[in-house]
Order: C-alpha cells, then structure tokens, then sequence
C-alpha cells in the first residue's frame, strides 16, 4: 500500500518532442510495483501544449485545475475544464493545450502500466 501527494512527488519536464510548458509528476508508477495502471500528472502553463501525438493505449484524463482545449485528429478542438474527464483511444492523434493566459492547466492521466 502506498499513500502519497502531489507535493511529495517530484516534477520533471515533459521530454516529449512538441511538448511546451508541460511537467509531469508520477504519483503512483511502476517504481511503486503497480500491477496494472499508472496515474501521471501534468502540468501545462498558460499557453503551453502537449506534443500532438498518438499512441497505441488508451488515456484516462481528468482535469484537476484550469480549462484548455483537447484538440482530436481532425484538428477540432474540444474544450475541457476543470471537473471534467477525457478518454482519448488507442492510436487517436491528440494534443492538449492551455488556453487560460492566467491558470495553469493540470490533469491526471491513468495509463496501463507498461505505457508509463
């Protein structure tokens, strides 16, 4: 059994290519022997993004703080908000963005481990 906080968790980078303005914290990850899924948090500054990227796992997202954009495939963007959750599916092109110039952009992404 582990319990633990943001504040205890340390922040990194994003080093993704295209990621601008993002950190990530990995509260619960296989360092901490999860079996099955991994839940990371990131950390997008007022007009930062995440790469627009795919991969082939689904992502389980829930916005904790702020409002931004989750743009799909085609380029639409969808706007998010604090409270809400997003499931972007396997090989699904997708990018976050920030749209607030004030808040900061933060979110939980629960991934299956072996993604982490």
């Amino acid at each position: 059994m582990k319990i633990t906080s943001l504040e205890q968790t340390s922040a990194a980078p994003m080093q993704m290519a295209g990621a601008v303005g993002v950190t990530k914290q990995v509260p619960l990850g296989v360092a901490d022997g999860v079996p099955n899924f991994s839940f990371r948090v990131f950390t997008v500054v007022p007009g930062g993004h995440t790469p627009y990227h795919i991969h082939d796992s689904e992502h389980l997202n829930y916005v904790m703080q702020g409002e931004g954009v989750l743009v799909d495939e085609a380029g639409v963007e969808h706007p998010i908000k604090a409270g809400e959750f997003a499931l972007v599916i396997p090989n699904e092109k997708h990018q976050y963005r920030n749209t607030s110039v004030t808040e900061d952009l933060k979110m939980i992404c629960a991934v299956p481990s072996a993604y982490e």
